[in-house]
C-alpha cells in the first residue's frame, strides 16, 4: 500500500469510528428465508455495530484461482445450490455493488494480482447471512475470492492488508463454517442444536480455545493440530474466511464468539466478532 492508494481511500471513503470485524458460520442455505436463533444472532450482530458505508465479503463459495474482487454495479443474486424449495430460490437480495471500493481493495493487496470481476455476483456465503443484518439491501456490497492454491498463512497474511479499510466505515465478513463436513451429517439429528460427533465436540472445543486465547498459529496450522482437525476440516473452503478475519485483528482487540453451537453432527455455527 502507498500514499496514492490512502489518498484514493480518504477521498472516497471518510475516517469513521474503527469498524469490528465478523466471521459468520453460515450454515445451511435454508438459514436464509428460516427464522431461528442462528437468524438473531446475524441481526443482533448488526445491531450492535455502527451501519457500515459498504460491505467487503469473504465467502466459502467463491473459490478460484488467483484473486478476484466483485466490481459491477449491481451484483446478481447467485443461487449456488440445488435440491432446495422454491422459496429460496426466489431470494432476491439487491444490494448494489461499489467499483470504487472493488478498485481500491485490489489496490490495497497489491503487489498480489487482484482481478476485477464483473461475472460473479453475491453468492448465497455473502447474501444468506447478509439478508438479515441489512434487510433493506441499502449498503453496497462487494465480494474477494479464496485463492484455493495458497496456503492459510497466505491467506491470514492477505487479511492484514485489508486493515485500513476499517477506519473508512467498511465492515469486512468472512462467511463460512469452522467446523464443515457434509459427509458425515447426522441427517436423524440434522435441526437438533448441540448435536455434534465426538471429533466435532473435541474440534469446537480447541478451535474455541485457540481463538479465544489468542493462538492464532494453530488455527492457521490446523492440518497439524491431530485428527478432530482433519475431520471437522475436510476442505479449507468454509475455514479459510475465518483465517481473512484474524489477519485483521489488532492485539489489544478484544475476540468473542456467538451463535456457538453445533448442529448435523458435523457442522457448527460458530461465529467470531472481533472489535
Amino acid at each position: 500500500m502507498n500514499l496514492n492508494d490512502l489518498q484514493n481511500i480518504s477521498n472516497n471513503f471518510g475516517n469513521t469510528q474503527r469498524m469490528p470485524v465478523l466471521f459468520l458460520g453460515h450454515g445451511s442455505p435454508m438459514n436464509a428465508i428460516e427464522e431461528n436463533q442462528f437468524v438473531e444472532g446475524f441481526r443482533k450482530a448488526a445491531q450492535e455495530i455502527s451501519k457500515p458505508n459498504a460491505i467487503l465479503c469473504i465467502s466459502a463459495h467463491w473459490y478460484t484461482q488467483g484473486t478476484y474482487v466483485t466490481a459491477m454495479d449491481m451484483p446478481r443474486t447467485i443461487h449456488d445450490f440445488g435440491g432446495f424449495p422454491k422459496a429460496l430460490f426466489d431470494v432476491e437480495y439487491s444490494a448494489p455493488g461499489n467499483p470504487e471500493l472493488a478498485k481500491e481493495t485490489a489496490e490495497l493487496l497489491s503487489p498480489v494480482l487482484v482481478k476485477e470481476d464483473h461475472n460473479w455476483g453475491l453468492d448465497h456465503g455473502a447474501w444468506s447471512v447478509i439478508k438479515h443484518m441489512y434487510p433493506e439491501a441499502d449498503i453496497p456490497v462487494i465480494q474477494l475470492s479464496i485463492d484455493y492454491t495458497k496456503p492459510p498463512q497466505y491467506h491470514f497474511d492477505l487479511g492484514k492488508r485489508l486493515n485500513k479499510l476499517r477506519e473508512k466505515g467498511i465492515l469486512i465478513i468472512g462467511s463460512g463454517n469452522i467446523v464443515h463436513n457434509l459427509r458425515l451429517i447426522d441427517w436423524k439429528n440434522i435441526d437438533t442444536v448441540g448435536a455434534g460427533w465426538d471429533w466435532a465436540v473435541e474440534a469446537r472445543e480447541k478451535t474455541n480455545n485457540w481463538l479465544l486465547n489468542g493462538n492464532f498459529q494453530n488455527i492457521i496450522d490446523y492440518h497439524n493440530q491431530g485428527t478432530a482437525l482433519q475431520y471437522a476440516i475436510p476442505t479449507p473452503d468454509h475455514y479459510l474466511p475465518l483465517i481473512y478475519t484474524l489477519g485483521l485483528k489488532d492485539q489489544a482487540e478484544n475476540l468473542s464468539l456467538f451463535n456457538d453451537e453445533l448442529i448435523g453432527g458435523s457442522l457448527s455455527m460458530t461465529s467470531v466478532r472481533i472489535g
